[in-house]
């Protein structure tokens, strides 16, 4: 008897987590969905190719061609030489805080990272299943999908608040399906993607369904791009106040993974203040760099002893909704240092020529000399 009920609970196991991975075993692919949604072709051979021929799919792919190819000559060019020219010896792990779904960004400036953390409040939702997209159902859901990226891909930025109530509805909800976007017009090939769950002392597992309405937290993904390295994202749904971090074990599994760099924008100005206090002293202690617009941490917070400071572009005034975060040491900074304007947009002074950003580099420590 109690073989049949092991069995039982073996089995129901099973089916409680099986919709967790059905996509790679009976549906499309992880690469060629990411690769569908983002309006590329998907192989062949994929159940995805017929629907590639519908003209609702073909009219999404030349919408998202040409917004590709406008952002790429306004902005993601401009970024990858930015980086490619000031940002040496970048690590091997990067920490985007308060990111949402924004690979695209963390990709452009820190392209060869073996690991991405990215965190932000929305949900990770269901990993994407485009096969059952039918009739009505598909043009909704892609519709859905740039109305979803139409503000990062024009200013750079998400709006949390808005971003929050709309990935919450249609189809394609969460933030799954922008990542897979970004990944696949990033020209990566997402090898695998699986749900995990993050315990408070840090460590990760594979996700364990609680019950029927149990909505998982953190998704990592596999990717490889222009050869065989493999990389791997995290993203995770939390809250990066004191209190939430404290309880979730993020800063503890961020840890575990030794210093990286950190990657701040648009960031609502949260690491000025002393609800954020944890966050801010994490990136303090385990980043080597530290690259960010104002709406990270502020100047005063880095000691003198330990950073060397570097400012990009221009710093006036924060948007007037945060004035109140205007930093006059980072105006000393940019007054003194006279850098050139950057020639892409950036945070939320978006338009190229008005936008700005500090590069914080460790300081190599000093070592006692000898008697």
């Amino acid at each position: 008897m109690r073989s049949l009920l092991a069995i039982a609970a073996l089995v129901a196991g099973l089916l409680l987590n099986a919709p967790l991975r059905a996509q790679a075993v009976e549906g499309a692919s992880f690469d060629d969905t990411a690769r569908f949604l983002a309006g590329l072709q998907p192989s062949s051979a994929s159940p995805l190719a017929a629907l590639a021929r519908e003209p609702v799919w073909q009219q999404h792919a030349k919408h998202f061609d040409a917004a590709w190819a406008g952002l790429e000559s306004r902005q993601l060019a401009k970024v990858r030489a930015w980086a490619g020219q000031n940002m040496s010896a970048p690590g091997q792990t990067l920490f985007y805080m308060f990111s949402g779904p924004d690979f695209l960004y963390a990709n452009a400036f820190f392209p060869n990272a073996s690991t991405y953390v990215l965190s932000g409040l929305e949900r990770t939702g269901p990993i994407p299943d485009v096969t059952k997209l039918r009739g009505s159902a598909l043009p909704a859901a892609l519709g859905h999908l740039k109305v979803s990226l139409r503000q990062v891909l024009s200013h750079s930025y998400f709006i949390t608040s808005q971003m929050g109530a709309h990935l919450s509805r249609g189809q394609l909800n969460g933030t799954l399906p922008l990542l897979y976007v970004f990944l696949a017009r990033s020209g990566k090939t997402v090898r695998d993607v699986s749900y995990v769950q993050l315990e408070p002392d840090g460590t990760i597992k594979p996700y364990e369904a609680a019950g029927p309405g149990a909505i998982p937290r953190a998704v990592k993904i596999v990717f490889s791009g222009g050869g065989d390295k493999e990389q791997t994202l995290y993203y995770f749904s939390t809250n990066l106040a004191n209190n939430g971090v404290a309880k979730s074990g993020f800063l503890t599994f961020c840890e575990t993974l030794g210093t990286g760099d950190s990657f701040v924008k648009s960031a609502s100005y949260l690491l000025h203040g002393g609800a954020f206090a944890s966050v801010r002293e994490f990136m303090l202690k385990y980043s080597t760099h530290i690259l960010q617009d104002d709406t990270g941490i502020p100047a005063s917070q880095f000691k003198e002893d330990t950073w060397s400071l570097q400012p990009f572009g221009r710093y006036t005034r924060p948007i007037p909704v945060f004035a109140r975060n205007y930093q006059s040491r980072l105006k000393a900074l940019f007054d003194q240092s006279k850098p050139a304007v950057l020639d892409f947009g950036i945070g939320y002074k978006w338009r190229a020529g008005q936008s700005n950003l500090m590069l914080a580099t460790r300081k190599p420590r000093q070592t006692a000399a000898s008697p």
